[in-house]
């Protein structure tokens, strides 16, 4: 066996990711959780380094939320795991084996809701899924009355979780319904925000996660089988590369900190807000 091997196979993967991110796309699919997170490392811009204990922390909140969701996955599969705790606003991108195991993919800053202003939400907890019973669509890059464009650029996947019966955030709580999205956001206003509650209820990304999680279709299990029964799936791109073990699952959790964790740190938030120039039309 050629020892050399399995590095040329690491160092083909990177270079292939390398060039990936310099023309604004994602390399073939890994084979390999482990394969994934260099692809992680490499593409996603926008990332946390999240220590090993802090990992299982997490993996015990996503089994948790799975067994009281009555949810035992029977096979492998990626798992999005996002945190809601003001003091943190992460995703973790997690590897669950059929055993219940979990490996680290990748981790980035997100916002969730901003609870305390109309039409603004906390983000559920609970175990969303994402099925085509929701149906995801495209961003289309427009701008909004603020020059904001609220699903971030063209073409940016919009991840459909479904409508969820929350308290209101603003006036007398009264449970009403949300829609529940994971998307990604102004690249030139809002991204620079991530790591902070920001949304009305819904999980922002940044946009090179979104790209890589569309790509790679780690959370269209259930899109990719209805795409093999003849169903027309218009959302997915036709050079998709898909993961091995694809999942269908995000997971919100509230870690119930005290303080920032080193790794998660708060955002350098402006002073003020400055929406950019529309474009001429």
């Amino acid at each position: 066996m050629n020892s050399c091997a399995p590095r040329r196979r690491f160092l083909a993967l990177v270079a292939g990711a390398c060039l990936a991110a310099a023309c604004g796309i994602a390399s073939a699919a890994p084979a390999t959780p482990a394969d994934f997170a260099a692809l992680y490392r490499s593409v996603v811009d926008r990332r946390l380094e999240v220590p090993a204990e802090e990992v299982q922390r997490y993996a015990r909140l996503a089994e948790d939320a799975l067994v009281r969701a009555n949810l035992f996955p029977a096979g492998a599969q990626y798992l999005a795991v996002v945190d809601r705790d003001p003091q943190v606003q992460a995703l973790l991108l997690l590897w669950r084996s059929a055993a219940g195991s979990y490996q680290l993919v990748g981790a980035s800053p997100v916002s969730t809701g901003s609870p305390g202003s109309f039409d603004h939400f906390e983000t559920p907890l609970g175990v969303f899924d994402h099925t085509v019973g929701n149906p995801d669509f495209r961003a289309e890059g427009t701008f909004n009355e603020n020059g904001i464009r609220g699903y971030g650029a063209k073409g940016m996947r919009v991840f459909d979780l479904g409508w969820q019966r929350v308290p209101k955030g603003w006036g007398d709580g009264a449970v009403v319904e949300m829609r529940l999205q994971m998307h990604a956001t102004d690249p030139d206003v809002l991204e620079q925000r991530l790591g902070s509650p920001q949304s009305k209820g819904c999980i922002r990304i940044p946009a090179t996660l979104n790209r890589l999680l569309d790509h790679h279709g780690v959370l269209d299990a259930e899109y990719e089988r209805a795409a093999r029964e003849g169903r027309t799936m218009w959302v997915l791109q036709d050079d998709r590369d898909v993961v091995p073990d694809a999942g269908r699952y995000v997971v919100v959790v509230d870690s119930g900190r005290q303080d920032r964790p080193q790794w998660s740190p708060a955002p350098v938030l402006p002073h003020r807000r400055v929406a950019p120039a529309r474009p001429a039309r």
